[in-house]
């Protein structure tokens, strides 16, 4: 369970929000440097990032797991838990790099500066059940988004093999399988524009409906992941379209107010337990735990480029505020 938004500000700011929903906190804000060695947990082959991001994560046997992120070229890269849709291999192809799901975001930010490159590197890559792994991890079910500088943003599916790219100027992804299905269902809530209709949207399109939502249905309240995905792409074409970096991270997460889940242990494990966005152009990420109510930022700066060693920040998952008295 998660969702992923993005969106387009007035002055050309492009921000990809995301809630990650699961069971347990396990992940917070991290650096990783240029030139990070790290190990796969399939089979203990050893990878050498070529650059430098911030996102969150955590320490993983010998890597450091990254959930989602920016890297200094402005490519960001999101995991998002699959339901019952993911073809994962089971035998290793010696001309491919075999790594766990999960290692795909450390990966792809660590060796791409854009979509293209990684459309180009793609078929070089083998995403491993875990079962004969060197340290076995089951099937993690998990589907991506990616977006770059040039405003492209894509689902990589994991349904197919190999893996398969498709463009999504909607800009909304979630859970719920098959990404063409969902799309269709939003024709009873929105009207998309002919050049969407057409797959003819150019780069950096904010909208892709016609504005019109006369008649149309209105999207309900559950946050089962085909509810969530109408109701994330609903909303980021009725709100108003932020002006900057500022407003749009508080667009975000407005927005990202529809989708999150609330801790409800008696009928569900997992809840939205951190939201997070990248921003494209000062290469920044923004991070809010369940508990903090409070954002932080980290930025990826010329001065943090120097340094060699990856950084895992401990911010507190406890209420923040300020008192008046």
């Amino acid at each position: 369970m998660c969702t992923s938004i993005y969106q387009i500000a007035l002055d050309g700011t492009h921000v990809l929000g995301r809630t990650m929903d699961w069971h347990s906190t396990g992940a917070g804000p991290v650096f990783v440097p240029r030139q990070y060695h790290w190990r796969s947990v399939y089979d203990n082959q050893a990878y050498q990032n070529r650059y430098a991001i911030v996102g969150s994560g955590g320490a993983h046997d010998e890597e450091t797991d990254i959930s989602d992120g920016i890297n200094e070229f402005g490519l960001s890269v999101q995991k998002l838990t699959f339901a019952n849709g993911a073809l994962f291999d089971h035998q290793p192809d010696l001309n491919k790099h075999s790594i766990a799901p999960f290692e795909l975001p450390l990966y792809l930010l660590g060796h791409f500066k854009t979509i293209a490159e990684i459309e180009a590197h793609m078929n070089e890559i083998q995403l491993m059940s875990g079962e004969r792994a060197f340290k076995p991890y089951g099937y993690p079910e998990l589907h991506f988004v990616a977006a770059d500088a040039t405003g492209r943003i894509v689902a990589i599916e994991t349904s197919e093999k190999p893996l398969k790219i498709y463009e999504n100027p909607l800009g909304i992804l979630t859970n719920a399988y098959d990404f063409e299905r969902q799309l269709n269902q939003l024709k009873d809530y929105m009207t998309f524009t002919p050049e969407f209709e057409a797959g003819t949207v150019p780069l950096n399109t904010p909208r892709v409906t016609t504005g019109s939502f006369s008649g149309k249905k209105v999207p309900a309240g559950s946050y089962t992941p085909g509810s969530r995905f109408i109701r994330a792409a609903y909303y980021k074409e009725r709100t108003d379209r932020p002006e900057d970096e500022e407003a749009g991270i508080i667009s975000m997460w407005h927005l990202l107010n529809g989708v999150c889940v609330p801790k409800s242990t008696a009928y569900q494990q997992n809840y939205s337990i951190y939201r997070a966005a990248t921003v494209t152009e000062s290469l920044s990420y923004y991070f809010e735990s369940y508990n903090r109510l409070g954002v932080v930022k980290l930025q990826l700066t010329p001065e943090m480029l120097e340094r060699t060693a990856p950084v895992i920040y401990q911010i507190p998952d406890q209420l923040q505020t300020f008192s008046l008295n």
